[in-house]
């Protein structure tokens, strides 16, 4: 019999690629969405006719009940949140709420339908395997460079915050009630359906606008800030793996290479055949109120005890992420509506 999933932020970037990867696997996949009529949830099931969707809200803790209880699944994955850091600053309540108590409230319905009570440990983790969507950002101004598994959080955001309020619930409720809980502490990851609103898919897109002679420049904030970028496409993969492990643990994902907002910049425009400073305009007004200057995993644990490997170079993403954006602008896309993912 299939093995179901169910999947919060089943429209996102990341909900796409894992919703795939499990297709693949053979998996029963289903798609959480606060409602049927969202014009994301439509797009969705044209690009992946197999995913069924089931009504719920990460912020209504009854609607994520009656979900669990409806799709029954073996494994959960928790990718819903607001994701964007500079907007957690401007909705700051918001992201807590859903960023961080979406977690308590996700994990919660787990517990009740599973019929787990505290002081269960020991067992066998239940019915219901998790996984949260930890972050980097966490880490925010870091202690030790590379960040493993044991490196102290310092966030400097609301959403750094909320995912560290997550993160630390998520191992509680795996060493209180015995559940198979995990968190994968996911570095900065991308691909061509990623948000307009991101600082690579920015570079993306404005490369080609400047390319294809619908924009004469692009402004960027902190152009010396450092992160470990690799393929989401790659990363979703990790995620399976860790519930598909013996014991439930918390791993860190990522290359183990850092490359600044320039260097992204560098690798863009050279895609595109262009040269970066002709066009480039740095704004102060678009840095952080906390900036977070570097990050980089040390994904040994992930490499050694789950055998992950992430298989696109940093060069290879940034062509990819260029070349697809050149392409929906010829023809006539908006990348707020018709990117190669809802």
């Amino acid at each position: 019999m299939a093995r179901r999933a169910l999947i919060t932020g089943i429209t996102g970037q990341d909900g796409s690629y894992l919703a795939e990867h499990l297709l693949e696997q053979g998996y029963e996949v289903w798609g959480l969405a606060r409602g049927q009529a969202n014009p994301r949830v439509s797009r969705m099931r044209k690009l992946l006719s197999d995913v069924q969707v089931v009504r719920g809200d990460l912020l209504d803790q009854g609607s994520l009940i009656s979900a669990v209880e409806r799709v029954q699944p073996d494994e959960v994955y928790n990718l819903g949140a607001i994701s964007f850091v500079p907007m957690s600053w401007e909705q700051a309540e918001l992201t807590a709420e859903v960023t961080g108590m979406g977690v308590l409230r996700m994990l919660e319905a787990i517990r009740v339908c599973s019929g787990v009570s505290r002081g269960a440990s020991g067992g066998p983790y239940g019915q219901i395997r998790f996984y949260q969507a930890s972050s980097s950002e966490m880490f925010g101004q870091v202690s030790e460079t590379p960040q493993t598994e044991r490196t102290a959080f310092h966030p400097r955001s609301p959403y750094g915050v909320a995912k560290a309020y997550g993160h630390f619930l998520t191992q509680n409720y795996r060493e209180s009630y015995g559940m198979f809980a995990v968190s994968g502490i996911l570095f900065n990851h991308e691909s061509p359906r990623r948000g307009a609103e991101f600082v690579t898919r920015k570079v993306s897109l404005g490369v080609a606008r400047i390319k294809l002679g619908l924009a004469t420049e692009l402004r960027l904030g902190n152009l010396e800030a450092r992160r470990d970028w690799g393929f989401a496409g790659d990363y979703v993969k990790a995620m399976q793996l860790m519930l598909r492990a013996g014991t439930p643990e918390d791993y860190v994902i990522g290359t183990g290479r850092m490359k600044s907002v320039r260097e992204l910049v560098e690798a863009a425009f050279s895609a595109a055949g262009l040269d970066w400073e002709r066009y480039v305009v740095t704004d102060q007004t678009l840095h952080r109120p906390a900036e977070v200057d570097l990050l980089c995993a040390d994904p040994k644990k992930a490499r050694s005890q789950l055998g992950w490997e992430p298989k696109v170079s940093f060069d290879e993403l940034v062509a990819m992420m260029v070349e697809s954006d050149l392409r929906l602008l010829s023809d006539g896309g908006d990348p707020d509506q018709d990117s190669s993912w809802p």
